[in-house]
């Protein structure tokens, strides 16, 4: 079983290192940092790090953090301070203005209030497939399980400092895009291609670099794109995700090669998905993508680790994804973190973000034996009644 390359986007609040609100420092930031793996963005108040394609865990996980500990130290030079999650907690729409540039002023222009609000940051997931016809077809089997990441990296409870009662806010604000949302399925890159070009041909968006799907076709490198999840304060999180999504791939590539037809699902259906999961994230009911029934989130995740098996076993990933997932459900969402704080308020919540953005832990897992897919049976298994678990 070939193991497919896998890289990483993550995306950053920039904050006052004294109030805690955002600062429109992204300009000056980049200039103080390396000229590969760092770009700005759309507001003043984010900037992004990209990692290389990698193979291995390790090296993926090292790439991230050497990415944030840069970050940081330009941070620190100019004043301000970097947090990972998908809105930030404290911040007024003003402390974010628009980039700079034609591109960025006509769809500040074109989309308005929608545009302005966009301040979130977020994780996306590069995996690479080089035959565009496969990847396309891949995307239907892939789709159905998004909800699930997005709801381990849920970490955007509040907005405008106030709590909005969702795990994930950022994902509210950036379904309001015309084309964002769940992926269609696809019969081949020709169809996928197709629909894009009609979308920039109506005015709908500007260019392709607007198609915001949870999931895509890289338009400029041979990947598959995963764009759902918020931007994750802790780096195992990440990590996580980008291999669950790398398992993910791997077995839609494999099960498109074969001809093999994916079970459809509406629309409907996964933007029903994508709201469960950001209204509670971890700390409630998901929607199973096998069964199209809710169950626990414990359940649905231990669920998916469990059908990834075969990948992560070759990938030798298993112990870090056991690891890292078990204590995420023990310990709960960002979001909960955030909001289980003993004086819980948006200035509380910087901080502890800002703590766990640069803490880097020894690696999960790296004490542990490689593991089968028989070995240490997967808890919590389900009963007869599914709202109940046995460890």
């Amino acid at each position: 079983m070939s193991i497919r390359t896998v890289g990483v986007e993550e995306e950053f609040h920039i904050v006052d290192r004294r109030t805690g609100r955002l600062s429109p420092a992204g300009t000056e930031l980049l200039a103080e940092l390396p000229a590969v793996g760092f770009t700005g963005e759309a507001k003043e108040a984010s900037i992004e790090t990209n990692s290389e394609p990698h193979l291995e865990l390790a090296d993926l996980r090292a790439d991230l953090i050497r990415s944030r500990t840069l970050l940081a130290q330009a941070a620190e030079k100019i004043g301000v301070a970097v947090i990972a999650s998908g809105t930030a907690p404290l911040m007024e729409l003003a402390d974010s203005p628009q980039a700079e540039g034609d591109r960025y002023a006509a769809i500040k222009r074109d989309y308005a209030l929608v545009a302005e609000e966009q301040v979130v940051c977020g994780l996306h997931v590069h995996v690479g497939v080089e035959d565009r016809d496969v990847a396309a077809r891949a995307m239907s089997w892939i789709s159905p399980h998004l909800p699930t990441l997005l709801a381990l990296s849920a970490s955007s409870p509040y907005w405008l400092g106030v709590d909005t009662g969702y795990a994930s806010w950022r994902n509210m604000l950036w379904q309001r895009w015309p084309s964002a949302g769940p992926a269609d399925g696809f019969a081949s890159a020709r169809e996928y291609d197709d629909m894009l070009e009609g979308m920039v041909r109506s005015g709908v968006i500007l260019d392709l670099g607007m198609h915001y799907q949870d999931l895509r076709l890289s338009s400029h490198v041979p990947t598959i794109e995963m764009r759902i999840c918020d931007a994750c304060p802790d780096v195992d999180t990440s990590v996580l995700i980008a291999l669950l999504f790398r398992a993910l791939v791997q077995r839609g590539v494999r099960a498109a090669e074969s001809g093999e037809q994916p079970r459809r699902h509406s629309q409907a259906w996964l933007r029903a998905a994508t709201w469960r999961a950001a209204r509670s994230g971890l700390e409630g009911l998901l929607i199973d993508p096998t069964t199209m029934a809710t169950d626990s989130a414990r359940v649905v995740v231990w669920q998916l680790i469990e059908e990834l098996m075969p990948d992560l076993v070759a990938s030798g990933d298993l112990a870090f994804v056991r690891t890292v997932a078990r204590r995420l459900l023990e310990e709960g969402s960002s979001s909960a973190r955030q909001l289980r704080l003993q004086d819980p308020s948006p200035r509380a919540a910087v901080n502890l973000l800002r703590a766990q953005t640069l803490t880097f832990p020894d690696l999960p897992g790296a004490s542990l034996k490689p593991q089968s897919a028989t070995a240490n049976p997967m808890p919590p298994a389900r009963t007869a009644d599914s709202s109940t678990l046995v460890a």
